[in-house]
This record gives structure tokens, sequence and C-alpha cells, in this order.
């Protein structure tokens, strides 16, 4: 996919990617499948990362994203926050920005 990781910790995780004609859905605008699967790979590693020296893995349960605009190309930013760290659960925030 090109995902690049800027940072990555159990707090927060920052990556990047730059549009290419393989994200893109015949209208020419990016795949919302690419959204998704940059939220969810950047909570997941986060959340993997807070977890990692107890020993324990994490894994996601849920992904709601909502559209606000589309793009055809650029670079867009994702920006994960953990919100909440329970024993059992995870709850991260995640932006995705365009460049533009």
């Amino acid at each position: 996919m090109g995902l690049r990781l800027v940072r990555a910790t159990g707090d927060e995780v920052v990556a990047e990617l730059d549009v290419a004609p393989q994200h893109r859905q015949p209208y020419g605008i990016v795949h919302g499948g690419v959204y998704a699967t940059a939220i969810e790979s950047a909570a997941s590693i986060g959340a993997s990362a807070a977890v990692r020296d107890a020993g324990q893995v994490a894994v996601g349960l849920t992904n709601t994203t909502h559209f606000l605009r589309s793009i055809t190309h650029g670079r867009v930013t994702v920006e994960a926050e953990a919100l909440n760290q329970g024993r059992s659960q995870q709850l991260w925030q995640v932006d995705v920005r365009d460049e533009r």
C-alpha cells in the first residue's frame, strides 16, 4: 500500500501515504478502503506497541470511518492517538489529512 511510518509509540502513531494510481477507484478519487486500511493499521500498530512489553498482542475490533471530502492526488498524513488504554480494550482516534 505504501504507508510509511514516521513515528510509532504506544500513545501515538504518525504515518504518510503518497496517493498513486493504485489507490484510486474508477472515478479517480482515493478509494475508501485505502483510508480504512490506513486507519486500522495506525491504530493497531499503536495498540500493539502499547502492550508489547507485557507480552500481549492487540487486534482491531471495530473501525468507523467518516469521509469529509475526496482527494485525487498528493500526500495524506495519518495521525493516531490513544484516547483510552484499558486492561482489555483500547480506544484510538485517527485523523487522516491531505497536504493541500
